[in-house]
């Protein structure tokens, strides 16, 4: 029996975090019994905005094949693969790049939010603007069914989805369009209590972190002033509460 099949990845910047393990991962563990599983190292991408240095991408291969691991991914029932290695994939994106309008590209708020966040201003890298046209093609090559994400990631797939219709409606049924999968927290809020826990923001606790640096990052997180208060009040109570008992 064919099965349906999935196709996700991550950009080698860095070791994976819980955002990653709630967002993602854990709906690649369960489903890679069920569905032909791909997971990509999308070196490439990485690339758009790290240049300048190379050896950041390569190291950082090695350590997210590790968290995929650990995470209890299985290579036995999941390839796992390095985008660069797959020429095709580049040649689908230049044909892609005719499908689409830079307007459109810029217009996604994934890229919207992450220009913000680099501080590019006028200054994009052309590589960088248009990453989601090669995430599309990373998809579609691998005639993916089904996409497990993050919420931060489904503007992506909603291009995806775009430019496949768009190929198909002028040369036929061909390309498949995708579904996008979410886990159970859409979005897992940083460290700092900023919405996204994220690698470029700083407020990651990593999968690979050691006991004692998990602990110094809970002990020293963002915990919002109601909730403050309400343990201030709870703790004033109980030892209110121990003194009446001694009378």
């Amino acid at each position: 029996m064919n099965r349906k099949r999935i196709l996700t990845g991550d950009r080698p910047t860095g070791g994976l975090h819980l955002g990653h393990l709630v967002g993602s991962l854990q709906n690649r563990v369960k489903l890679q019994d069920e569905y032909e599983q791909y997971v990509m190292i999308a070196d490439v991408q990485a690339l758009t905005d790290n240049f300048e240095n190379p050896q950041k991408v390569r190291d950082s291969a090695r350590e997210l094949c590790l968290d995929y691991l650990a995470v209890g991914i299985d290579p036995f029932k999941t390839t796992i693969l390095i985008q660069s290695q797959i020429p095709e994939i580049a040649e689908l994106t230049v044909f892609f790049l005719n499908l689409v309008t830079l307007e459109r590209v810029l217009r996604n708020p994934t890229v919207k939010d992450e220009v913000k966040q680099k501080g590019y201003g006028q200054n994009i890298p052309a590589g960088f603007a248009v990453y989601p046209v090669s995430q599309a093609a990373d998809i579609t090559v691998f005639a993916a069914n089904l996409v497990p994400v993050g919420e931060d990631q489904l503007p992506m797939i909603e291009q995806t989805r775009e430019i496949v219709r768009k190929f198909n409606s002028l040369y036929g049924d061909v390309l498949v369009e995708p579904e996008a999968l979410v886990g159970n927290v859409k979005r897992l809020p940083g460290t700092d209590g900023q919405a996204k826990m994220g690698k470029s923001l700083g407020n990651c606790i990593y999968l690979s972190d050691e006991e004692k640096t998990v602990t110094q990052k809970i002990m020293t997180m963002y915990i919002p002033f109601w909730i403050k208060h309400l343990v201030n009040r709870l703790v004033v109570m109980a030892v209110v509460n121990r003194l009446l008992s001694q009378w």
